[in-house]
């Protein structure tokens, strides 16, 4: 995968803080075309960079709400062109721009829309019309984000031995978007684009007002488990204004904002698994991890109420797993040589146990 660098503009973004505000800055320092590209030191530094962004995968529901690379759409009106979009509009003027001064003129006004984010960090940024004429007439357009180093010295002479360096830049941890998304080599989205950010601050997502990112697993999951926990309320308690049910609304309020949350015994088997299945239904490999006592458990979630059952004993509780066979991993123990008994004599001794505790209780 190829990238030929129509334009590159490079800016360096300072800030300063004082009394309770911040003061931000760019400073443009080059507009290059392909031919100052190819003799420059900014190639040898960056120009890896921007195949391994447009190889870099990218799913449109992540697993993981902290996903560092996000798909965005851009957000029209019902019934409205692409072209009614500003954040559109703007990367498309960079992407059509045809002349080094117009390229630079639009890259300004990318570098000043930037600044008005909140938590803009100093650093350099580089933004770039890059053609990729194997597959496509038009070009992409890049947007690469170094944030500045901190204590960085070069080899100086041999009596001062090193010499600090300021305003050093890392293509570690590189901040970037790309426009158009290529999901595959050959294939672009015209509606899409990609964003890569490694770092908590969503500075790209700030800036970027008018695009949408879809919902990771783990919110649309979260969603579901909530829609279907405010439908038992007003199923349980058609009155809303009544003690009982603002009582429960707490507690389970409570319970969903609680990083260790406890069995909350309120639905029957049946019920849960029905909820289950419409979960399954967004992603079928989602995982459900528990731990009982000390022991960790980790399974399907499809499997819940087929091969994983939840029961009580007593006062306390019990996970029965089925399955064909056991597999065990690094080193041996004991329990590799089990002749397991059966299920009716430990369930015996399961129940006569549990009794036994509620006695002495």
């Amino acid at each position: 995968m190829r990238f030929n660098i129509h334009f590159l503009s490079f800016y360096v973004l300072q800030t300063e803080g004082k009394e309770g505000q911040t003061y931000k800055q760019s400073k443009h320092y080059q507009t290059l075309d392909e031919q100052e590209y190819e003799e420059s030191e900014v190639k040898k530094f960056i120009h890896a960079e921007f195949a391994r962004i447009a190889k870099r995968k990218v799913e449109k529901n992540p697993t993981n709400e902290e996903a560092p690379t996000k798909l965005g759409t851009f957000v029209v009106e019902p019934g409205h062109e692409l072209s009614t979009n500003p954040n559109y509009n703007l990367l498309m003027r960079l992407r059509t721009a045809d002349q080094k001064e117009d390229f630079q003129q639009e890259a300004d006004e990318l570098v000043r829309s930037y600044l008005e984010t909140a938590a803009v960090r100093g650093g350099a940024m580089i933004i770039a019309q890059a053609g990729m004429d194997t597959h496509f007439d038009d070009p992409f357009i890049f947007v690469i984000k170094c944030d500045f180093e901190q204590q960085i010295a070069r080899i100086s002479d041999e009596k001062s031995l090193i010499s600090e360096v300021e305003m050093a830049i890392s293509s570690r941890n590189i901040k970037s978007i790309q426009y158009p998304h290529m999901p595959e080599e050959g294939m672009i989205e015209e509606w899409e684009l990609k964003v890569h950010q490694s770092s908590h601050a969503r500075y790209f997502e700030d800036f970027l007002k008018f695009v949408t990112y879809e919902q990771s697993i783990p919110e649309m999951v979260t969603a579901r488990v909530m829609n279907d926990v405010q439908n038992y309320l007003e199923e349980k308690w058609p009155d809303e204004d009544s003690e009982e049910r603002q009582q429960e609304e707490h507690d389970l309020e409570l319970w969903a904002a609680s990083s260790k949350r406890d069995l909350q015994e309120k639905w029957d088997p049946q019920q849960v698994m029905h909820a289950a299945e419409r979960i399954v239904e967004i992603k079928p490999e989602i995982e459900i991890r528990l731990k009982l006592g000390d022991t960790v458990i980790k399974g399907l979630l499809a499997d819940f109420g087929h091969r994983l059952h939840i029961t009580k004993l007593g006062n306390q509780y019990a996970v029965v797993i089925e399955g064909d066979a056991f597999t065990f991993e690094k080193g041996f123990l004991p329990v590799e040589l089990l002749q397991p008994d059966s299920f009716e004599k430990v369930s015996q001794q399961l129940i006569e146990k549990a009794m036994q505790l509620s006695d002495t209780n």
